[in-house]
């Protein structure tokens, strides 16, 4: 009987291997040519060369790039500024179909100017690409490390610990104001899913359409649901219900941690591109906004009251993913990647919400307390969003 069943598995993985097998063939030899001989036309090629990142040094322009189009490209020549400029390839100057490539420079550009940059493929075709502000592009030194840290320190981590020390006089409002507060966490949430997911559409509609930008967005919207919400299932099952204050603030916090990630990221590519002045007003903005995160966190453990070493373990959960975000954002900034950061920052939050909320009827989120509660929350983040957007 064992001997069979031994048979019936080896007929059964064979029968599972053969479509996988045949199908790998065809796509071989569409690859190695086949489709080409079939399809080939007189038409000239389909060619789209894209500039991922540019990275700026003394004297010197570097510029990583992918061919973005489903021909083959060669790059020609460089003009910086109107003028047919020297510069190297690496590894080839022939791309084929998503292809990487770094062209480097030796150009004395200044910093604050802008520099306008056109790749001249084989067929005649420019592609142009404008570094907005020239500067120099940091590395992670100790000293850049510190700096970037301390900016994100300012951005999240200060903002969102300002933001908890509402808890001895929020703990004061009795049961009424626990409703409200609730429902403000709510409003808070709901528009960082909406800007998350906002941003997350502008920069995906900045990627190549072979990544498939907002494909992406998806993904990591869906992705931190599910994972999230795996996380929450797995916690009632231990007695971590949605009831202890505790485990959904616990939550709350990741949610917005992963939020404040993006945001670190957008923070640290912003500055290396030039384009956001890191200045007062910003980080005033900032504060203002990330401190309402704080009153998010601590209104489910109101009711129960929490040690000072889980407020401080809250506050970093939610705030020290912004240093994070600085450093990649600075040093090894990538759109793919700010993308899907952003999208698994929504999914969470989003998630989380639902945990708030829960199962109950719609007539117990309807009252006037948690009306005004949604209406304030959402208003205040869109107030100091604003104040952000104008710095």
């Amino acid at each position: 009987m064992a001997e069979r069943r031994r048979a019936g598995s080896w007929v059964a993985a064979v029968l599972a291997a053969v479509p996988v097998l045949l199908l790998g063939a065809v796509v071989y030899w569409l690859v190695e040519g086949g489709a080409r001989r079939w399809f080939a036309t007189d038409l000239p090629p389909i060619e789209n060369l894209h500039v991922l990142r540019h990275v700026l040094e003394p004297d010197t322009i570097h510029l990583d790039i992918v061919n973005a189009g489903a021909d083959a490209a060669t790059i020609a020549q460089v003009i910086v500024r109107g003028a047919f400029w020297d510069h190297g390839v690496t590894p080839a100057r022939r791309l084929e179909a998503l292809d990487t490539a770094r062209v480097t420079i030796p150009y004395p550009w200044n910093t604050g100017e802008p520099v306008d940059i056109a790749l001249l493929s084989a067929t005649g075709l420019t592609f142009p690409y404008t570094i907005e502000v020239a500067a120099a592009t940091p590395v992670p030194t100790l000293d850049a490390l510190v700096r970037f840290g301390v900016i994100g320190l300012f951005v999240g981590v200060i903002p969102v610990g300002l933001g908890l020390t509402w808890f001895p006089f929020l703990r004061r409002l009795g049961t009424g104001g626990l409703g409200f507060l609730l429902y403000l966490t709510v409003g808070l949430l709901a528009f960082l899913v909406v800007d998350s997911v906002a941003e997350g559409f502008e920069v995906a509609g900045a990627l190549p359409g072979p990544y498939h930008g907002k494909a992406l967005l998806v993904l990591g919207v869906g992705g931190a649901f599910l994972a999230l919400a795996g996380v929450e299932a797995r916690g009632r099952q231990r007695r971590l219900t949605v009831g202890s204050g505790a485990w959904l603030a616990t939550l709350i916090a990741f949610g917005i941690g992963l939020h404040n990630l993006g945001e670190g990221l957008a923070i640290g590519s912003a500055y290396v591109l030039g384009e956001v002045s890191l200045g007062a007003l910003l980080v005033v903005g900032f504060t203002l906004h990330n401190a309402t995160e704080g009153i998010a966190i601590v209104s489910p453990i109101l009711a129960g009251g929490a040690r000072l070493s889980r407020l401080v373990g809250l506050g970093l959960l939610a705030g020290a993913p912004t240093i994070l975000g600085c450093w990649i954002g600075a040093f090894t900034y990538s759109q793919t990647w700010s993308v899907l950061f952003l999208g698994v920052g929504a999914g969470a939050i989003l998630q989380v919400i639902l945990a708030i909320v829960g199962r109950r009827p719609l007539a117990e989120h309807v009252t006037p307390a948690h009306l005004a509660g949604l209406a304030v929350g959402y208003l205040a983040m869109y107030a100091t969003g604003y104040l952000v957007g104008a710095a």
